[in-house]
């Protein structure tokens, strides 16, 4: 009985850890990569060239979707508005850095975790797989959004009072 009570209280604990972890992951990383897509749109020219030296395709356009999907997609984390919507171009963002810039510790995921975890892309792809994962958290626009919408669909549901039948 004592174990059950306790893991019960433990799973409390985790719980009400929940949002001040997802709303502290999306504004440090929601910044993170807005100041990063930031920086790779207002030096496109560099960003290009370092993308042609990795021999992307299209390096300009590719720079451009790259920074517009971290500096709006980081934006949008930062106000939890759209968040898991914003995560998935995030995710790939970064899957597609390792695949490119980080070809050893992609490579030495399994061999050498280590040098995987330590590569550029991981903490930034690891942000956005929890906040694709578990969502915004209870503070965030999104789920504002999602309170006042049920709020707006239990209003104007009709009650059985009024005389209304369903079908």
């Amino acid at each position: 009985m004592k174990l059950a009570s306790l893991t019960r209280r433990i799973s409390s604990l985790g719980n009400l850890l929940q949002t001040p972890l997802l709303l502290a992951i999306r504004l440090f990383w929601g910044w993170q990569f807005m100041i990063t897509g930031w920086g790779k749109l207002t030096n496109l020219e560099r960003t290009a060239g370092f993308f042609g030296d990795l021999h992307l395709p299209l390096p300009y356009v590719s720079a451009f979707l790259a920074g517009s999907a971290e500096c709006f997609g980081g934006a949008l984390l930062l106000i939890g508005l759209l968040s898991r919507l914003a995560a998935l171009p995030l995710v790939f963002t970064m899957i597609v850095a390792y695949a490119t810039g980080e070809r050893e510790a992609l490579a030495a995921i399994s061999r050498d975790p280590d040098k995987f975890v330590s590569a550029a892309p991981f903490l930034f792809l690891f942000a956005s797989l929890i906040i694709l994962a578990f969502g915004p958290g209870a503070v965030s626009v999104d789920q504002w959004l999602a309170h006042w919408a049920d709020k707006e669909a239990k209003t104007n549901r009709p009650s059985p009072a009024d005389g209304k039948t369903s079908p």
